[in-house]
C-alpha cells in the first residue's frame, strides 16, 4: 500500500532494546527488518500490530513499539503488510535525533546540517511541513534510508502578514523568509526506504513522500 512519506531515514544497530540519542539505518531499522526482528528486540509484551490512522481519512496496517509510552513509542510501517517485513517507514520519538537532526530545530539550522537549501510542503493540510533532501548532507546518510523532517510554525502568524506562500500543496524553498517570521521548526522525524526495487529506477524523492505512507 502506497503512504505519504511523512519521510526520512536513520535509526540505530541496537545491542539492546534502548534508544540511543541519535539512530542509523541498521538492525531494527534496517530495510531487511520484520516484526520477527521487533519481537526480538523489543519483547513480544511491547509489540503491538494493527490498524493506525493513515493521510486522508484512511488507515494503515503498522507496527507500534511501546504503545503505551509516549516518550518511547516508534511506528514501523511495511511494504508487505500481510508478512510485516520490508521496512517502508519508522516514526520516531520525540527527542530521537538523526544525523545531527533534533526536534525544535529551525528551518536555518537543518539547512546549515544539509550544506545546502531544500524544499518543504506547504502548510495546513493533509500532507503539509514534510520536507525530504534530495541532495545535501542529508541526502547520503548510511544504510540506504532517507530523512522525513516534519515542520509546523511555532507561532501564529502576525496580524495582516500574507501566509499564501507557505499554504497548500505547494513546494517552499527553505530561503523563504516566512518560515523565519513564522518560527518554523522541526517536530517530527522519520526514516524511510523506496519500494523494494524501485532504489535505481530513478523515482524522484517528492513521489517517494507521498508514496511511502500512504
Amino acid at each position: 500500500m502506497l503512504r505519504p512519506l511523512l519521510l526520512v531515514p536513520a535509526l540505530l544497530i541496537l545491542a539492546t532494546p534502548v534508544l540511543a540519542a541519535d539512530v542509523t539505518c541498521e538492525g531494527a531499522f534496517g530495510a531487511d527488518s520484520s516484526l520477527e526482528r521487533l519481537n526480538e528486540l523489543y519483547g513480544k509484551e511491547n509489540v503491538v500490530t494493527g490498524e493506525v490512522p493513515g493521510p486522508e481519512g484512511t488507515t494503515v496496517i503498522a507496527t507500534t513499539v511501546f504503545p503505551n509510552d509516549p516518550a518511547k513509542t516508534l511506528r514501523f510501517g511495511w511494504w508487505d503488510e500481510e508478512g510485516l517485513r520490508e521496512l517502508s517507514y519508522v516514526e520516531l520519538p520525540p527527542g530521537t535525533g538523526i544525523a545531527g537532526l533534533l526536534d525544535g530545530m529551525t528551518v536555518k539550522q537543518v539547512e546549515a546540517l544539509n550544506g545546502e537549501p531544500f524544499t518543504m510542503t506547504g502548510f495546513w493540510w493533509d500532507y503539509g511541513g514534510y520536507a525530504g533532501f534530495q541532495s545535501g548532507k542529508l541526502a547520503d546518510i548510511p544504510g540506504g534510508c532517507y530523512i522525513s523532517v516534519s515542520f509546523e510554525p511555532a507561532e501564529n502568524a502576525p496580524d495582516g502578514l500574507d501566509v499564501e506562500p507557505v499554504s497548500g500543496d505547494r513546494e517552499v524553498p527553505s530561503s523563504e523568509p516566512l518560515l523565519e517570521k513564522l518560527n518554523v521548526r522541526v517536530v517530527a522525524l522519520s526514516i524511510g526506504y523506496p519500494f523494494p526495487g524501485m532504489e535505481d529506477e530513478g523515482v524522484d524523492e517528492a513521489t517517494l513522500v507521498e508514496d511511502t505512507r500512504g
